[in-house]
């Protein structure tokens, strides 16, 4: 990956393509390249939607190799939503594919007059920029099906759905996986509005005539890679827990912990859990002929998604996520696998992330809208986002706005950005990374459920305050430079618990490149993405005062525990003082 494309989509003419070295950004990838990019080329008060943001799409320091786990794709950019800097990242076949074309980043720069639509096509032969009317308002998976008649089988795909053209602030870039459906989304933050207001609908990478990047030392790249999975396979967690039931395995563990969020954060426990857990959700699975146990990208070892049918054995969705059972589940009080499972698809299709789209459903439950546990009525709801009504619209912008214009009080947000599938009373450590997160509510940027929870890597009571900032800090910094190899973040299980994989994977990095890995660097990556994070944030405006919880969360005793969120500010305020 030695060079960056730029494609100018508001260029007098038409949109320009240039493509050049990558100069000041050299050694970079994944969430690092997105992240300073962004920080070094966007003014941050710039308009989100607006001519002055960038979309940066990169693929990891990783990816395109014969390395397992390499395959996840960073999208950054503004966020619409938050207003803060933002990466996104997904699986599926994207990041392999750009990174075997050649290219660190591909950043979509400028907004184009009028109204037409265009389509990206990339390959071994350069960038075409096409115009193609007949994509609009299409969704996910009739987009792709229109494309593979044109592009075929053997190509990536990217895209956004209705929701991305609309530019509604919950809307995700949904990338294919080996099965060419697009299942895979950069969910959070309203990427996918920010590509739509770039007024492109798709984006087609062509790796035919390209091999795999070779590494600079292939034999120790080789015994490095077999010792990573080898570490892999023999955690509970990545070689037990997450093949036989998915990330929906974590249901149970949750609602036994208290810390499952149901009826709009109202209970750290949810009574249908039994109905909607990883296990009844297997079992499901496989007894319609789908699967409990498939990777979102080749070179997957872990292998913790699925494939979703229904009772005659049609496909509805991939496996849905712990993330998005929770929010479409629990959250709103919906014990009915079938209906998350649609909530999933349509999800998928429309273009919105599961995870902003449930929490708003539970949302607009708690102003009235519609009863908790009242399925049939979170399918119109969601139905309303897809045809783009103006309620639709307003659902579509995510929990925060439609608290606002619902008069709702408990709004589980921080900084725009919906809280995710553990509660930050029953949770502490995750409540720091929720309030202090560069990205708004965001578990994944600093899962300290691992600790709190799962004993992963230590153990810290998930009731106290005692130790909860420096977990949450050290998890932080890590997941900025995990998020920068291309490597699925569920890496990290095993890593916190072995020694000898970790090493593997700074084997890895050093044999490939050529140079050599050590913790003391990998710490100092993260802490670079962090810091140009936090810089773009507080010139666009951000203040330690961002970085709380909602208020309720510090008033209303969570049951069963009876516990409200304990850490004091002045504390959160210590997160990033390294």
């Amino acid at each position: 990956m030695d060079k960056i494309a730029r494609i100018d989509m508001g260029a007098a003419g038409g949109p320009k393509v240039t493509v050049g070295d990558l100069g000041a950004y050299a050694g970079l990838g994944g969430r690092a390249m997105t992240s300073i990019v962004i920080s070094t080329e966007v003014h941050p008060l710039a308009h989100a939607l607006g001519a002055e943001n960038k979309l940066v799409i990169a693929p990891g320091m990783l990816s395109g190799t014969t390395g397992s786990m390499t395959g996840r794709l960073s999208v950054g950019c503004k966020s619409p939503l938050t207003g803060t800097i933002k990466e996104s990242n997904a699986g599926g076949q994207a990041a392999q594919v750009l990174a075997r074309l050649g290219y660190a980043a591909v950043i979509l720069e400028g907004k184009p007059e009028g109204d037409d639509l265009y389509k990206i096509y990339i390959s071994k032969d350069g960038i075409q920029v096409i115009v193609d009317n007949s994509l609009k308002l299409l969704n996910n998976y009739p987009v792709i099906e229109k494309l593979r008649g044109e592009y075929g089988d053997k190509v990536a795909y990217m895209s956004i759905g209705s929701a991305g053209e609309r530019k509604l602030l919950a809307a995700s870039i949904a990338c294919t996986d080996p099965e060419l459906r697009p299942t895979r989304h950069c969910g959070r933050g309203g990427v996918g509005a920010v590509m739509g207001a770039k007024r492109v609908k798709a984006i087609i990478l062509d790796d035919a005539g390209m091999k795999m990047r070779p590494p600079k030392d292939p034999d120790k790249y080789r015994d490095a890679n077999r010792a990573f999975v080898e570490g892999l396979r023999k955690h509970p967690v990545t070689g037990q827990g997450l093949p036989a039931y998915g990330t929906n395995v974590l249901t149970n563990v949750l609602n036994e912990a208290g810390g499952y969020p149901a009826l709009n954060f109202k209970s750290g426990q949810f009574e249908g859990v039994a109905k909607i857990c990883g296990e009844a959700q297997a079992e499901l699975e496989i007894k319609r002929g789908g699967s409990a146990t498939h990777g979102c990208h080749r070179g997957c070892v872990i292998q913790c998604s699925g494939i979703y049918n229904d009772k005659d054995g049609k496909y509805v969705s991939k496996q849905p996520e712990y993330e998005t059972v929770w929010s479409h589940g629990g959250h709103c009080g919906i014990d009915d696998l079938d209906v998350i499972a649609r909530l999933d698809y349509m999800d998928d299709n429309i273009g919105v992330d599961t995870i902003e789209m449930g929490v708003t459903i539970g949302v607009a439950m708690d102003a009235g809208l519609a009863a908790f546990g009242d399925a049939e009525a979170a399918i119109r709801l969601v139905e309303e986002v897809g045809n783009g009504t103006p309620l639709g619209r307003v659902l579509g912008c995510g929990a925060e706005i439609t608290g606002k214009v619902f008069g709702v009080e408990r709004v589980p947000v921080v900084k725009g950005q919906a809280l995710s599938a553990y509660d930050p009373r029953a949770v502490q450590g995750m409540g720091v990374t929720y309030a202090t997160g560069t990205m708004g509510a965001d578990h994944t940027s600093g899962y300290a459920v691992a600790t709190n929870i799962l004993k992963i890597g230590g153990d810290i009571d998930p009731l106290k305050t005692e130790g909860q900032v420096e977990l949450s800090r050290n998890l932080q910094i890590a997941t900025a430079a995990l998020d920068s190899t291309g490597m699925c973040l569920f890496v990290a299980m095993a890593l916190m618990d072995q020694p000898e994989t970790f090493q593997a994977m700074f084997d890895m990095l050093g044999s490939f490149h050529g140079t050599s890995m050590t913790g003391e660097d990998f710490v100092a990556l993260g802490k670079k993405v962090l810091s140009a994070e936090r810089d773009f944030n507080t010139r666009a405006g951000f203040t330690k005062a961002h970085d709380r919880l909602p208020r309720f969360f510090y008033t209303e005793q969570l049951a069963p525990h009876n516990i409200a969120f304990m850490v004091k500010d002045e504390e959160l305020d210590e997160v990033f003082n390294w």
